[in-house]
Protein backbone atom coordinates (compact mmCIF):
# COMPACT_ATOMS: atom_id res chain seq x y z
CA UNK A 1 0.00 0.00 0.00
CA UNK A 2 1.70 3.62 -1.05
CA UNK A 3 2.13 6.07 1.61
CA UNK A 4 -0.55 7.94 -0.08
CA UNK A 5 -3.27 5.39 0.54
CA UNK A 6 -2.36 4.83 4.07
CA UNK A 7 -3.44 8.34 4.82
CA UNK A 8 -6.92 8.03 2.92
CA UNK A 9 -7.44 4.56 4.70
CA UNK A 10 -5.97 6.51 7.66
CA UNK A 11 -8.45 9.73 7.54
CA UNK A 12 -11.25 7.62 6.40
CA UNK A 13 -11.18 5.75 9.71
CA UNK A 14 -10.54 9.17 11.62
CA UNK A 15 -13.87 10.07 10.17
CA UNK A 16 -15.37 6.97 11.31
CA UNK A 17 -14.86 6.52 14.72
CA UNK A 18 -15.64 10.43 14.67
CA UNK A 19 -18.93 10.04 13.56
CA UNK A 20 -19.72 6.99 15.97
CA UNK A 21 -18.42 8.57 18.97
CA UNK A 22 -21.02 12.02 18.26
CA UNK A 23 -23.90 9.34 18.39
CA UNK A 24 -25.72 8.80 21.49
CA UNK A 25 -24.85 5.39 23.29
CA UNK A 26 -27.62 5.77 26.32
CA UNK A 27 -31.56 6.80 26.43
CA UNK A 28 -30.26 9.51 28.73
CA UNK A 29 -27.90 11.02 26.03
CA UNK A 30 -30.85 11.28 23.94
CA UNK A 31 -31.95 14.88 23.10
CA UNK A 32 -34.96 15.75 22.31
CA UNK A 33 -37.48 13.30 20.72
CA UNK A 34 -39.05 13.36 24.72
CA UNK A 35 -42.28 11.10 23.59
CA UNK A 36 -40.29 8.13 21.97
CA UNK A 37 -37.45 8.04 24.63
CA UNK A 38 -39.74 7.97 27.02
CA UNK A 39 -41.83 5.70 25.61
CA UNK A 40 -38.60 3.12 24.51
CA UNK A 41 -37.52 3.21 28.07
CA UNK A 42 -40.74 1.67 29.55
CA UNK A 43 -40.46 -1.13 26.42
CA UNK A 44 -36.96 -1.75 27.49
CA UNK A 45 -37.45 -1.78 31.33
CA UNK A 46 -40.44 -4.03 31.06
CA UNK A 47 -38.61 -6.58 28.78
CA UNK A 48 -35.96 -6.81 30.81
CA UNK A 49 -38.05 -7.47 33.76
CA UNK A 50 -39.83 -10.31 32.08
CA UNK A 51 -36.11 -11.55 30.96
CA UNK A 52 -36.93 -11.56 27.17
CA UNK A 53 -36.27 -9.52 24.08
CA UNK A 54 -38.04 -6.23 23.52
CA UNK A 55 -40.63 -6.44 20.98
CA UNK A 56 -39.98 -5.48 17.05
CA UNK A 57 -40.10 -1.81 16.58
CA UNK A 58 -40.67 0.79 13.43
CA UNK A 59 -39.59 4.18 13.06
CA UNK A 60 -40.39 6.55 10.47
CA UNK A 61 -39.74 10.30 9.49
CA UNK A 62 -37.38 12.48 7.44
CA UNK A 63 -34.01 11.32 6.79
CA UNK A 64 -31.02 12.57 9.24
CA UNK A 65 -33.45 12.49 12.55
CA UNK A 66 -31.51 9.41 14.33
CA UNK A 67 -33.47 5.94 13.48
CA UNK A 68 -30.40 4.53 13.23
CA UNK A 69 -29.01 6.22 16.33
CA UNK A 70 -31.79 4.93 17.89
CA UNK A 71 -31.28 1.38 16.86
CA UNK A 72 -27.71 1.86 18.12
CA UNK A 73 -28.62 3.25 21.51
CA UNK A 74 -31.52 0.36 22.20
CA UNK A 75 -29.04 -2.08 21.28
CA UNK A 76 -26.45 -0.61 24.19
CA UNK A 77 -29.64 -0.75 26.54
CA UNK A 78 -30.45 -4.53 26.04
CA UNK A 79 -26.67 -5.02 26.09
CA UNK A 80 -27.58 -7.11 22.49
CA UNK A 81 -25.59 -7.31 19.42
CA UNK A 82 -26.66 -5.42 16.81
CA UNK A 83 -26.61 -6.51 12.63
CA UNK A 84 -27.39 -3.74 10.19
CA UNK A 85 -29.02 -3.81 6.63
CA UNK A 86 -30.70 -2.31 4.39
CA UNK A 87 -33.75 -2.87 2.20
CA UNK A 88 -32.40 -2.97 -0.99
CA UNK A 89 -28.83 -4.87 -0.15
CA UNK A 90 -31.55 -7.91 1.01
CA UNK A 91 -32.22 -8.91 -3.05
CA UNK A 92 -33.24 -12.35 -2.35
CA UNK A 93 -35.02 -14.51 0.32
CA UNK A 94 -31.44 -16.57 0.86
CA UNK A 95 -29.96 -13.33 1.62
CA UNK A 96 -32.34 -12.27 4.27
CA UNK A 97 -31.93 -16.75 5.83
CA UNK A 98 -28.13 -16.41 5.78
CA UNK A 99 -28.69 -13.05 8.25
CA UNK A 100 -31.35 -14.89 10.29
CA UNK A 101 -29.41 -17.78 10.85
CA UNK A 102 -26.65 -16.01 12.04
CA UNK A 103 -28.83 -14.21 14.99
CA UNK A 104 -28.65 -15.01 18.51
CA UNK A 105 -30.94 -14.85 21.53
CA UNK A 106 -31.49 -10.79 22.02
CA UNK A 107 -29.76 -9.70 19.12
CA UNK A 108 -31.10 -6.89 17.09
CA UNK A 109 -31.44 -6.76 13.35
CA UNK A 110 -31.52 -3.19 11.73
CA UNK A 111 -33.13 -2.94 8.38
CA UNK A 112 -32.52 0.50 6.86
CA UNK A 113 -35.09 1.45 4.19
CA UNK A 114 -37.44 -1.50 5.26
CA UNK A 115 -40.25 -0.58 3.26
CA UNK A 116 -37.75 -1.54 -0.16
CA UNK A 117 -37.56 -5.15 1.05
CA UNK A 118 -38.92 -7.42 -1.83
CA UNK A 119 -42.11 -9.34 -1.94
CA UNK A 120 -40.40 -12.82 -1.86
CA UNK A 121 -37.77 -11.05 1.07
CA UNK A 122 -40.97 -10.17 3.29
CA UNK A 123 -43.05 -13.63 3.15
CA UNK A 124 -39.78 -14.88 4.58
CA UNK A 125 -39.47 -12.58 7.31
CA UNK A 126 -43.18 -12.35 8.54
CA UNK A 127 -43.21 -16.08 10.23
CA UNK A 128 -39.55 -15.24 11.29
CA UNK A 129 -40.80 -12.19 13.03
CA UNK A 130 -44.16 -13.65 14.25
CA UNK A 131 -43.85 -17.34 15.32
CA UNK A 132 -39.32 -17.19 15.18
CA UNK A 133 -39.49 -19.88 12.79
CA UNK A 134 -37.72 -19.77 8.94
CA UNK A 135 -39.19 -21.54 6.08
CA UNK A 136 -36.34 -22.70 3.53
CA UNK A 137 -38.26 -24.88 0.29
CA UNK A 138 -35.85 -27.71 -0.70
CA UNK A 139 -35.78 -28.76 -3.89
CA UNK A 140 -38.22 -28.12 -7.14
CA UNK A 141 -41.11 -29.31 -8.51
CA UNK A 142 -43.55 -32.56 -6.68
CA UNK A 143 -40.21 -32.86 -5.33
CA UNK A 144 -39.84 -29.94 -3.02
CA UNK A 145 -39.81 -30.10 0.75
CA UNK A 146 -40.57 -27.36 3.19
CA UNK A 147 -37.95 -27.28 6.19
CA UNK A 148 -38.75 -25.54 9.29
CA UNK A 149 -36.04 -23.99 11.38
CA UNK A 150 -36.52 -22.35 14.93
CA UNK A 151 -34.92 -18.84 15.30
CA UNK A 152 -33.71 -17.32 18.65
CA UNK A 153 -35.94 -14.55 19.73
CA UNK A 154 -34.52 -11.63 18.47
CA UNK A 155 -35.71 -7.92 17.48
CA UNK A 156 -36.29 -6.47 14.22
CA UNK A 157 -35.95 -2.58 14.45
CA UNK A 158 -37.14 -1.27 11.14
CA UNK A 159 -36.46 2.74 9.86
CA UNK A 160 -38.14 4.16 6.96
CA UNK A 161 -38.84 7.86 5.55
CA UNK A 162 -41.93 6.65 3.50
CA UNK A 163 -44.07 4.55 5.95
CA UNK A 164 -47.41 5.17 2.78
CA UNK A 165 -45.00 2.13 1.21
CA UNK A 166 -44.33 -0.35 3.60
CA UNK A 167 -46.67 -3.40 3.22
CA UNK A 168 -49.72 -3.62 5.26
CA UNK A 169 -48.75 -6.88 6.77
CA UNK A 170 -45.09 -6.17 7.67
CA UNK A 171 -46.37 -2.91 9.35
CA UNK A 172 -48.62 -5.01 11.36
CA UNK A 173 -46.04 -7.05 12.58
CA UNK A 174 -44.02 -4.15 14.37
CA UNK A 175 -45.17 -4.26 17.99
CA UNK A 176 -44.67 -0.26 17.94
CA UNK A 177 -44.15 2.51 15.74
CA UNK A 178 -42.44 5.67 16.44
CA UNK A 179 -42.78 8.81 14.61
CA UNK A 180 -39.66 11.01 14.83
CA UNK A 181 -40.02 14.98 14.31
CA UNK A 182 -37.76 17.88 13.16
CA UNK A 183 -36.05 18.92 16.32
CA UNK A 184 -36.94 22.35 17.71
CA UNK A 185 -33.67 25.23 18.57
CA UNK A 186 -33.16 24.46 22.22
CA UNK A 187 -32.49 20.52 21.15
CA UNK A 188 -30.05 21.33 18.06
CA UNK A 189 -28.52 23.79 20.46
CA UNK A 190 -27.73 21.13 22.69
CA UNK A 191 -26.78 18.75 20.03
CA UNK A 192 -24.13 21.06 18.61
CA UNK A 193 -22.58 21.97 21.86
CA UNK A 194 -22.15 18.05 23.12
CA UNK A 195 -20.61 17.21 19.66
CA UNK A 196 -18.58 20.58 20.12
CA UNK A 197 -17.75 19.11 22.84
CA UNK A 198 -17.05 15.95 21.73
CA UNK A 199 -14.96 16.76 18.75
CA UNK A 200 -12.94 18.78 21.15
CA UNK A 201 -13.80 22.33 19.68
CA UNK A 202 -14.40 25.62 21.25
CA UNK A 203 -17.06 26.78 20.00
CA UNK A 204 -19.07 30.38 21.40
CA UNK A 205 -22.95 30.21 22.19
CA UNK A 206 -23.90 32.93 19.56
CA UNK A 207 -22.07 30.44 16.88
CA UNK A 208 -24.27 27.17 18.64
CA UNK A 209 -27.02 28.98 18.20
CA UNK A 210 -26.91 30.17 14.65
CA UNK A 211 -25.22 26.75 13.59
CA UNK A 212 -28.82 25.37 15.27
CA UNK A 213 -30.96 27.80 13.47
CA UNK A 214 -29.47 26.81 10.36
CA UNK A 215 -29.23 23.22 10.73
CA UNK A 216 -33.59 22.08 9.51
CA UNK A 217 -33.99 20.90 12.67
CA UNK A 218 -32.32 17.79 11.72
CA UNK A 219 -29.42 16.54 13.46
CA UNK A 220 -27.77 15.13 10.21
CA UNK A 221 -27.60 18.35 9.01
CA UNK A 222 -26.63 20.34 11.92
CA UNK A 223 -23.54 17.92 12.78
CA UNK A 224 -22.81 18.00 9.28
CA UNK A 225 -22.45 22.21 9.02
CA UNK A 226 -20.36 22.41 12.41
CA UNK A 227 -17.80 19.87 11.09
CA UNK A 228 -17.58 22.46 8.14
CA UNK A 229 -17.53 25.53 10.23
CA UNK A 230 -14.89 23.55 12.19
CA UNK A 231 -12.83 23.17 9.60
CA UNK A 232 -13.05 26.98 8.29
CA UNK A 233 -11.97 28.14 11.99
CA UNK A 234 -8.80 25.80 12.13
CA UNK A 235 -8.15 26.84 8.52
CA UNK A 236 -8.88 30.64 8.64
CA UNK A 237 -9.15 31.62 11.94
CA UNK A 238 -7.63 30.13 15.00
CA UNK A 239 -9.42 26.89 15.40
CA UNK A 240 -12.03 29.07 17.49
CA UNK A 241 -15.60 28.93 15.99
CA UNK A 242 -17.04 32.27 16.84
CA UNK A 243 -20.23 34.25 15.74
CA UNK A 244 -17.86 36.07 12.65
CA UNK A 245 -16.61 32.99 11.70
CA UNK A 246 -19.60 30.76 11.69
CA UNK A 247 -21.46 33.25 9.54
CA UNK A 248 -18.29 33.27 6.80
CA UNK A 249 -17.99 29.47 6.57
CA UNK A 250 -21.51 29.26 6.04
CA UNK A 251 -21.96 31.97 4.02
CA UNK A 252 -19.21 29.99 1.67
CA UNK A 253 -21.62 27.02 2.02
CA UNK A 254 -24.41 29.43 0.45
CA UNK A 255 -26.50 28.27 3.61
CA UNK A 256 -29.08 30.95 3.82
CA UNK A 257 -30.24 32.59 7.40
CA UNK A 258 -33.46 29.56 7.56
CA UNK A 259 -30.66 26.84 6.73
CA UNK A 260 -31.88 26.94 2.74
CA UNK A 261 -29.22 26.07 0.54
CA UNK A 262 -28.83 26.17 -3.25
CA UNK A 263 -31.13 23.14 -4.11
CA UNK A 264 -33.80 25.03 -2.15
CA UNK A 265 -33.69 28.10 -3.68
CA UNK A 266 -33.70 26.67 -6.77
CA UNK A 267 -36.48 24.43 -6.66
CA UNK A 268 -38.41 27.63 -5.24
CA UNK A 269 -37.43 30.01 -8.00
CA UNK A 270 -38.05 27.04 -10.98
CA UNK A 271 -41.58 26.95 -9.15
CA UNK A 272 -41.92 31.09 -9.09
CA UNK A 273 -39.92 32.22 -11.97
CA UNK A 274 -40.80 29.80 -14.62
CA UNK A 275 -44.39 28.09 -13.66
CA UNK A 276 -45.58 31.44 -12.51
CA UNK A 277 -45.55 30.32 -8.68
CA UNK A 278 -47.36 26.66 -9.51
CA UNK A 279 -48.82 24.56 -9.18
CA UNK A 280 -46.13 22.59 -11.04
CA UNK A 281 -45.68 18.56 -10.94
CA UNK A 282 -42.79 17.42 -8.96
CA UNK A 283 -41.85 15.54 -12.01
CA UNK A 284 -41.78 18.52 -13.72
CA UNK A 285 -39.49 20.39 -10.93
CA UNK A 286 -37.12 17.49 -10.72
CA UNK A 287 -36.50 17.91 -14.30
CA UNK A 288 -35.88 21.24 -13.86
CA UNK A 289 -33.22 21.29 -11.74
CA UNK A 290 -32.01 17.94 -12.87
CA UNK A 291 -32.74 15.80 -9.34
CA UNK A 292 -34.37 12.74 -7.99
CA UNK A 293 -37.84 12.78 -7.76
CA UNK A 294 -37.61 11.04 -4.54
CA UNK A 295 -34.91 13.09 -3.21
CA UNK A 296 -36.75 16.32 -3.71
CA UNK A 297 -39.88 14.52 -1.50
CA UNK A 298 -38.44 13.29 1.43
CA UNK A 299 -35.22 15.41 1.44
CA UNK A 300 -35.87 18.96 0.53
CA UNK A 301 -39.59 19.11 0.44
CA UNK A 302 -40.83 18.23 3.83
CA UNK A 303 -38.35 21.37 5.46
CA UNK A 304 -40.01 23.86 2.62
CA UNK A 305 -43.11 22.75 3.52
CA UNK A 306 -42.52 23.26 7.14
CA UNK A 307 -41.44 26.73 6.66
CA UNK A 308 -45.28 27.43 4.93
CA UNK A 309 -43.09 28.13 1.56
CA UNK A 310 -44.40 25.32 -0.26
CA UNK A 311 -48.20 23.88 -0.40
CA UNK A 312 -49.20 20.79 -2.07
CA UNK A 313 -52.50 20.86 -4.13
CA UNK A 314 -54.31 18.20 -6.06
CA UNK A 315 -52.69 19.91 -9.06
CA UNK A 316 -49.20 20.19 -7.56
CA UNK A 317 -47.00 22.47 -5.92
CA UNK A 318 -47.16 26.05 -4.94
CA UNK A 319 -44.91 28.67 -3.41
CA UNK A 320 -46.49 30.42 -1.12
CA UNK A 321 -46.70 34.58 -0.34
CA UNK A 322 -43.53 33.57 2.58
CA UNK A 323 -41.54 31.66 -0.45
CA UNK A 324 -41.93 35.21 -2.61
CA UNK A 325 -40.70 37.50 0.46
CA UNK A 326 -37.60 35.14 1.40
CA UNK A 327 -36.44 35.32 -2.37
CA UNK A 328 -37.15 38.86 -2.43
CA UNK A 329 -39.74 38.66 -5.46
CA UNK A 330 -42.77 40.73 -5.90
CA UNK A 331 -45.56 38.30 -4.99
CA UNK A 332 -48.59 38.76 -7.44
CA UNK A 333 -52.41 37.96 -6.25
CA UNK A 334 -55.72 37.81 -7.91
CA UNK A 335 -58.34 39.81 -6.99
CA UNK A 336 -62.21 39.36 -7.24
CA UNK A 337 -62.56 40.06 -10.48
CA UNK A 338 -59.02 37.77 -11.57
CA UNK A 339 -57.02 40.74 -12.04
CA UNK A 340 -53.79 40.89 -10.59
CA UNK A 341 -52.80 42.96 -8.02
CA UNK A 342 -49.16 43.58 -6.53
CA UNK A 343 -47.91 42.96 -2.33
Amino acid sequence: MSEDRRMVSGRQRKSERENFALRPQRLTDIVGQDRVRENLSIIIEAAAARDEPIDHLLFYGPPGLGKTSLAYVISNEVQGNIRITAGPAIERAGDLAAILTHLKQGDILFIDEVHRLGKAVEEILYPAMEDFVLDIVIGKGPAAKTLRLNLPRFTVIGATTRLALLAGPLRDRFGARFRLDFYDQTAMEQIIRRAAELLEVEISDEAAKEIARRARGTPRVGLRLLRRVRDYAEARAGGVITMSVTGDALGLMEIDQLGLDDVDRRILRIIIEKFGGGPVGLDTIAAAISEDRATIMDVYEPYLIQLGFIDRTPRGRICTKHAYGHLGIAYLEEDDAGQQRLL
